[in-house]
């Protein structure tokens, strides 16, 4: 389990347009990565739309905002077209973040258990450092949470 403090774990990962996103090449500006379980679902929308909104705040707070979920490359296109999504959103279709990171694993629904990702944000600063953790995120008021923590960081 990660914890406030520790490097960040690296990646590469494809990303929605075309081309792919490493963690480490971002430095030394400060970078949040939110973890979601599916596009289009609506949590996760909301959610989006709230980092999309408060984009030009965080690139004046020198912050680079990265949504990941398992989705393909050709799913974040669509989600992105559809709801007008300026961030960019990684492709981890295999896992090795969401692993990494420590967000994938079960979740229950309904009485269902399944495994998935669980919404989590890291915000990472220019020194590779996670400097913030927010784990079972609920979405409502949440993307001006990690803006204020990225502004005081």
């Amino acid at each position: 389990m990660l914890s406030e403090g520790d490097t960040a774990p690296d990646f590469t990962l494809p990303r929605n347009g075309g081309g792919t996103v490493t963690l480490s090449a971002l430095a030394p500006g400060k970078t949040v990565l939110y973890f979601y379980p599916k596009d289009d679902t609506p949590g996760c929308t909301t959610e989006a739309l709230d980092f999309t909104r408060l984009a030009g705040e965080f690139a004046k707070a020198g912050t680079i905002v990265i949504g990941i979920s398992k989705d393909s490359v050709a799913r974040h296109d669509r989600f992105c077209a559809r709801h007008g999504l300026s961030v960019i959103l990684a492709s981890d279709a295999e896992g090795p973040a969401s692993e990494a990171y420590g967000v994938w694993g079960e979740k229950q629904l309904y009485g269902r258990r399944f495994m998935g990702i669980t919404r989590s944000t890291f915000l990472i600063g220019g020194d590779g450092r996670i400097a913030r953790i927010w784990q079972k995120v609920k979405v409502a008021g949440h993307a001006d949470e990690v803006l204020a923590a990225a502004r005081a960081l």
